[in-house]
């Protein structure tokens, strides 16, 4: 099976997983993940102001001191779970210990980063990943889906008090939850990035030429059928979305529900089976 470039492989999210509940566990036992305490308590300096479509977080080493820039531009104030992730995300370039040497080192750049989960590139799917593992730490995240058969309003309900976006929570699920998922994002009709659970049944998409999303879906529908929006779940068929590969499997049945973003021509959906 090829590698999904915008994933990472098992061995490093359990790595990175460590790493941040480790720091949560250190820092918040019993309280709400702030990854503006750990500011302080690294020394790192921040900036929270306007700077455009430029960036989301940039984390930058100057004069022995590293600074966090966070982009206000498009966000209410600087607790809302967008910026949340965007600062959990530079902190993680800072405390994986080869992105942190690296800016230190001069060897890499400060680079702009975007909480679209849309990049292939190493470092920013380690410092995403990390991110949603700072703020949905593993062990309270089990403890919370316990013996709870899995929905959309599940992911809700952790995203409202971990004060996560829905898609840092679905991928944090994802990776260690009690149900197996795909989260697909398509964006103008295309399919900008698919990440999924270890035993989630298929790992390919049936998609339709440059990687556009495919017809009968609910994703779908918004894309070719001037902007329906499904409320619901939506029932969807394993051909619907995904390469058969055994013919028994044509039929089976699965969910999708969907998020949507007219501004951005955005859809996110999460597909699961009963």
């Amino acid at each position: 099976m090829t590698k999904n470039k915008f994933d990472l492989p098992n061995y490093r999210k359990n790595e990175l997983s460590d790493l941040a509940e480790f720091i949560a566990d250190e820092y918040f036992y019993d309280s709400l993940i702030c990854p503006y305490k750990l500011l302080k308590i690294y020394g790192i300096t921040y900036s929270f102001a306007d700077y455009g479509n430029a960036f989301d977080g940039l984390l930058e080493y100057r004069a022995g001191k590293f600074h966090v820039y966070l982009n206000s531009h498009s966000v209410k104030h600087k607790y809302v779970p967008r910026v949340r992730f965007t600062l959990a995300h530079e902190l993680g370039h800072y405390v994986i210990d080869e992105h942190r040497n690296a800016l230190k080192k001069r060897l890499v750049s400060p680079h702009p980063s975007f909480t679209n989960f849309a990049s292939d590139n190493e470092a920013e799917l380690e410092a995403d990943f990390f991110a949603s593992s700072l703020l949905l730490p593993k062990a309270r995240l089990l403890n919370d889906i316990y013996k709870r058969k899995f929905s959309f309003n599940l992911i809700e309900e952790i995203a409202a008090k971990y004060q996560t976006s829905i898609a840092a929570t679905l991928i944090k699920f994802a990776s260690i939850g009690n149900h197996p998922i795909m989260i697909i994002c398509t964006i103008n009709r295309q399919i900008k990035w698919f990440k999924y659970s270890e035993d989630f049944p298929f790992k390919y998409i049936n998609y339709t030429g440059a990687f556009l999303v495919p017809h009968n879906t609910a994703a779908g529908e918004y894309f070719y059928e001037n902007g329906i929006k499904s409320t619901e779940d939506e029932i969807v068929f394993a051909q619907d979305w995904f390469r058969i590969g055994d013919r028994n499997d044509y039929g089976r049945k699965f969910y999708e529900h969907c998020i949507y973003s007219d501004k951005n021509d955005f859809v996110l959906s999460v597909i699961w089976e009963d």
